[in-house]
């Protein structure tokens, strides 16, 4: 039988606490990103050009259809022999974690502006508004409503991505387990601990999220 051993999960603390600080701080960024790229062109879906519309799903295709393993390394090994410009693991990580998100965005963004009555946007255009104006005003505002819950559900699955660049050696959390769990020799310990970690930071957002909906759902 195994013999658990916790005692020597203290002694490597430090190393869960600037990798939870880096998983973190990773999160923000590429949700941050993601968001803008996914409002982008989540409104290039919905262009009257069929060119951009184009352009936007097949951004939307790539990303959702490949997996994000594939992507990270790609972005970190590939793309600097293509373009010559050459990015740290941290740069790679968020360019592609963000442009897989933004992917998942892009699809809430347009779901929920579609969602919006097309009869509100032809009101505001009758009361002499530009559609740059109908959209902000009226439709945005309506649409953001409905986005909210999808938007925070795919933000947590983005925190949970974060740990794929380990595999560049970006010290997150997850990498920062991997470093403790070959020096201590107590892998089972130290992963416990890792998901442990996880689930505490996780866990409160998924019941933000579910209250979220409820209240959202009473309001409607």
């Amino acid at each position: 039988m195994y013999n658990w051993d916790f005692a020597v999960v203290w002694s490597y603390r430090w190393l869960f606490v600037n990798g939870l600080w880096v998983t973190l701080a990773f999160t923000a960024a590429i949700v941050l990103l993601g968001l803008a790229v996914g409002l982008f062109s989540g409104l290039l879906r919905l262009s009257r050009l069929a060119p951009l519309r184009w352009f936007s799903q097949a951004y939307v295709e790539l990303f959702r259809c490949t997996p994000i393993l594939v992507q990270l390394v790609w972005f970190y090994y590939a793309l600097p022999i293509l373009t010559g410009i050459q990015m740290s693991a941290t740069t790679a990580g968020v360019l592609a974690l963000s442009l897989y998100g933004g992917a998942f965005y892009s699809e809430i963004v347009r779901g929920g502006i579609a969602s919006i009555e097309s009869g509100q946007s032809e009101a505001a255009l009758a009361l002499g508004m530009t559609p740059a104006q109908s959209m902000r005003r009226i439709v945005l505002p309506q649409a953001m409503k409905r986005m909210v819950p999808p938007l925070m559900n795919q933000s947590i699955i983005q925190l949970k991505n974060t740990s794929l660049v380990s595999v560049l050696a970006v010290p997150d959390l997850l990498y920062q387990g991997q470093a403790a769990a070959h020096d201590s020799y107590r892998p089972l310990e130290i992963y416990t601990v890792v998901a442990i970690i996880y689930f505490v930071v996780l866990f409160p957002l998924t019941l933000l999220v579910g209250r979220l909906e409820r209240r959202l759902a009473r309001s409607d």
